[in-house]
């Protein structure tokens, strides 16, 4: 068994906090080649609140830029991107995910009745309707964000240095009041391609299944460049 050759395509934003191995933006996070290209002057501020209409075509230009460079699949390292998921995919002409939100009907259909996926923001005060109806998502899903002082914010948009311990502890504690605002979720989907790094945590401490912007681009990668199984033909039925 061996996999096929290509690479997931990741488009950046023009960031500099460290990124840990989990992180979307650290090649070690993925099991396949991948690689990335940041669009500068998107700052999280610009995409997160602003919209970032102004850098589609910017966004656009790195995913080309990686596609000439074979890659196969393209997602980006902001949720908030779904806002421009279609303009994306018409564009690039290769299976494009701009956000892990994408996954929220699928998990939604995994779960049993009276069941649903709840989201986990790096801001919630900015995830509207859109970006939810950008994804074929139900915009009623529960919602929420991680404090605008806590530790998220400090590392992503501040100066502070990463510590682990602390973002850690700051996500876990915005599940658990999630789940307990809304005892229904049973499911969490990370919108924060920041947060994978801390999934098992997550799902240690609630004892539910996690999905992010890992899970999305490991099922997107795979679509294009499928595993290949050696001696197939020889097995026994």
């Amino acid at each position: 068994m061996s996999a096929s050759s290509g690479a997931l395509g990741i488009i950046m934003l023009d960031t500099t906090f460290e990124r840990p191995p989990g992180d979307v933006g650290h090649a070690g996070s993925w099991r396949f080649p991948v690689k990335f290209r940041k669009v500068r002057g998107a700052s999280v501020s610009l995409v997160v609140r602003a919209g970032g209409e102004g850098l589609v075509e910017d966004f656009i230009a790195a995913g080309r830029e990686l596609i000439s460079e074979g890659c196969s699949a393209i997602i980006t390292s902001c949720g908030f991107m779904a806002r421009h998921q279609r303009k994306l995919a018409e564009a690039l002409g290769v299976p494009v995910a701009a956000s892990s939100l994408m996954q929220l009907p699928m998990v939604e259909m995994t779960l049993g009745a009276g069941l649903r996926p709840g989201v986990i923001t790096y801001d919630a005060a900015s995830l509207g309707d859109d970006v939810f109806e950008a994804c074929g998502a139900d915009p009623s899903v529960p919602v929420r964000g991680v404090p605008s002082g806590g530790a998220f914010h400090a590392l992503i948009e501040g100066s502070a240095a990463y510590d682990h311990a602390a973002l850690e502890a700051e996500v876990i504690d915005v599940a658990r009041k999630l789940i307990a605002e809304h005892p229904s979720v049973g499911a969490i989907v990370l919108e924060c391609t920041n947060m994978p790094p801390f999934a098992q945590a997550i799902s240690a401490a609630l004892g539910l299944p996690v999905f992010d912007i890992l899970t999305l681009g490991e099922w997107l990668f795979t679509s294009t460049s499928p595993r290949i199984f050696r001696g197939a033909e020889q097995s026994a039925l």
